[in-house]
């Protein structure tokens, strides 16, 4: 592997994460036991169910209910403390329209014509009156309080308990599509491994027969039957191959070996590789490539998987007659790699959307099942690149994706002049000194 160091695809392309607090139960273990070995038949024993890697799909899940569980709370304190201002503000509305009344009837019988004899125990018996008032309803305050304090606990222990319940069916269904998904991957690996080795039988098989019932000299129609035939499990390999890459992506097992090469060879393997599939279609594939290597370290074979994905899906949707343009550049030092075609375009509402899983243009469209470009999406951002699309419908597309540079220079022989292109440019004079010197 050239001492290549491995990585793997970046969180971004994982979905799936086995929660730490919950344990499967016994009819789940016992259909971990037996899936596989169902699956496998007597050839394969029982293996241990693999842990599966954190997922950001559900720490987003989880952030979000966090957010959403912080909102309510808020939202029902506000809604609790607004009732109770306006039943405080109706409560005192009506003890100051008490007050007023009581005030105005003891301002008419304070009249002189009305007046007590026994003025003194009038303003006495007034005092007791007001102060038993004033005890009643801070009582009642108070009664209100506690009252409401009672409610309030008791809302926040239903939700806690609510919510507590919630966690645990999460937690528990969590577990069980783990277990699933396990299973299916392990199925599916199996299942792939078995149906490659019979399609190799069936090429080695069909070129053991080819040379006994005619060739590309001989009977043109075997002959034509012979290349569909190779050409059909060329494509179900392919397939295989992006079934098993899906379900490594969504383990966290994708490995990168990333190793230093030339980007413009790459380009110029890639572009000659699909140079017959585009004459087929009456389509003209054209590489642009600057002059000299571009030094850059990435997976060959996985960046090759990169631009089949890009390039298929660029014949497959522009018409006879169009054009393929494959390309690479080097803005603020990196290397940026485009396909550009004459086809179809992809409207702006799409141009995220193409790079999900199993996208299709419409729900009849059975031209591929639409994991090429979520897998090259995942291939490049495990190489720390990105991926984007940029077009317009009717007027074709451009489909860019970019890599670091790690060398020390870009396009040229690698190892000389390393000091130029990590220099500053304030330090343009020194470096003009220093390559005086060298000459």
């Amino acid at each position: 592997m050239s001492g290549g160091r491995v990585r793997s695809c970046p969180r971004a392309c994982r979905s799936a994460e086995a929660p730490a607090a919950e344990k499967p139960s016994r009819s789940t273990k016992q259909s971990n036991a037996e899936v596989p070995a169902a699956a496998a038949g007597s050839r394969v024993g029982v293996m241990p169910p693999k842990r599966r890697g954190p997922s950001v799909e559900r720490a987003k899940t989880d952030g979000s209910l966090r957010t959403e569980r912080l909102n309510t709370d808020q939202a029902l304190k506000d809604d609790i403390a607004s009732t109770e201002r306006d039943a405080d503000g109706v409560v005192h509305h009506a003890r100051e329209v008490a007050d007023a009344v009581l005030n105005d009837a003891r301002a008419k019988a304070d009249h002189p014509s009305l007046r007590p004899a026994d003025g003194g125990t009038v303003v006495g018996e007034r005092s007791e009156a007001d102060r038993a008032v004033r005890v009643e309803r801070a009582a009642a305050d108070g009664s209100l309080g506690s009252h409401r304090k009672e409610q309030a606990d008791r809302l926040a222990a239903l939700l806690a308990h609510e919510r507590a319940t919630t966690d645990a069916y999460l937690l528990t269904e969590r577990a069980r599509s783990d277990d699933a998904v396990t299973n299916r991957d392990d199925f599916l690996g199996i299942v792939a491994h078995d149906v490659r080795n019979l399609l190799n039988l069936v090429v080695l098989s069909l070129e053991l027969l080819t040379p006994a019932f005619g060739d590309d000299e001989g009977d043109p129609q075997v002959s034509g039957a012979a290349n569909r035939i190779r050409r059909y499990v060329a494509r179900m390999n392919r397939l295989i191959g992006d079934l098993v890459d899906v379900t490594s992506i969504d383990a966290g097992r994708l490995a990168m070996t990333p190793v230093e090469g030339d980007a413009a060879a790459l380009v110029a393997e890639a572009t000659e590789a699909f140079q017959p599939a585009a004459a087929e279609q009456g389509i003209s594939l054209t590489a642009e490539i600057p002059a000299g290597p571009l030094r850059a370290k990435f997976d060959h074979d996985r960046m090759l998987q990169v631009f089949a994905n890009v390039i298929s899906n660029s014949i497959k949707f522009t018409r006879r007659g169009g054009a393929i343009r494959v390309g690479v550049d080097t803005p603020r030092g990196m290397l940026r790699f485009r396909v550009s075609d004459t086809g179809v375009g992809i409207p702006a509402a799409m141009h995220e959307t193409i790079f999900e899983r199993f996208w299709q243009v419409g729900k009849d469209d059975r031209r591929g099942m639409g994991l090429g470009l979520y897998i090259s999406k995942c291939i490049v951002e495990a190489h720390r690149g990105r991926i984007w699309a940029e077009s317009e419908p009717g007027k074709g597309s451009r489909l860019y994706f970019t890599l670091p540079v790690h060398s020390s220079r870009r396009r040229g022989a690698p190892g000389k002049a390393a000091a130029r292109d990590t220099a500053r440019p304030a330090r343009r004079r020194g470096r003009q000194r220093d390559r005086r010197r060298r000459g």
